[in-house]
């Protein structure tokens, strides 16, 4: 499908204007944890995966994502501290090798930077085209937490990720649930 909606952007002449992508969940990763372990479930044979990286490489095009720290946070709440999930713990909550994490935001992106780099493609930019924190109902829901979540990860954009310092988000989209 991608490969068809490229070829008549490429007839209509728009190839160096119009850029074709695909998202992918965060429920993509298998493993998430440590973020150097991250990889594709099992179940997502790599002859699914590989084409959509292989397309995105040759085109020029970043991967986009799906990141929900909430419901990492929400599925294990005792496990996981909210304060790692909303951008506000005062220190380092993990270490994996020599990479310090603060956010589970972070931890969540590097572990697709790794399964991406297990796939054989390390140099597939992805950009986070939706996060956010639901406003109510769940464990951990709440107008106040999604605000703090948004305006966190707002001023977190800048710095990139422990695995991509530096680098920044090159886009986000924020989704209320």
């Amino acid at each position: 499908m991608m490969q068809n909606v490229h070829t008549a952007i490429v007839n209509a002449g728009l190839e160096n204007q119009i850029k074709v992508s695909t998202v992918i969940h965060s429920r993509f990763l298998g493993k998430n944890f440590p973020p150097s372990q991250g990889s594709f479930r099992p179940e997502i044979p790599l002859s699914f995966i590989d084409p959509i990286i292989i397309f995105l490489l040759n085109n020029g095009s970043p991967l986009l994502v799906n990141l929900y720290p909430y419901f990492s946070y929400a599925g294990n709440p005792n496990s996981i501290r909210l304060d790692y999930a909303l951008f506000t713990s005062p220190s380092v909550v993990m270490t994996d090798g020599l990479l310090q994490y603060q956010n589970l935001f972070d931890v969540m992106l590097d572990a697709f930077y790794s399964a991406i780099e297990k796939a054989g493609n390390g140099s597939l930019e992805i950009v986070v085209s939706k996060t956010g924190w639901p406003l109510a109902g769940r464990t951990g829901a709440s107008v106040d937490n999604a605000r703090t979540y948004n305006n966190n990860l707002i001023q977190h954009v800048k710095e990139g990720t422990p695995k991509k310092a530096g680098k920044g988000y090159r886009d986000l989209h924020f989704c209320y649930f």
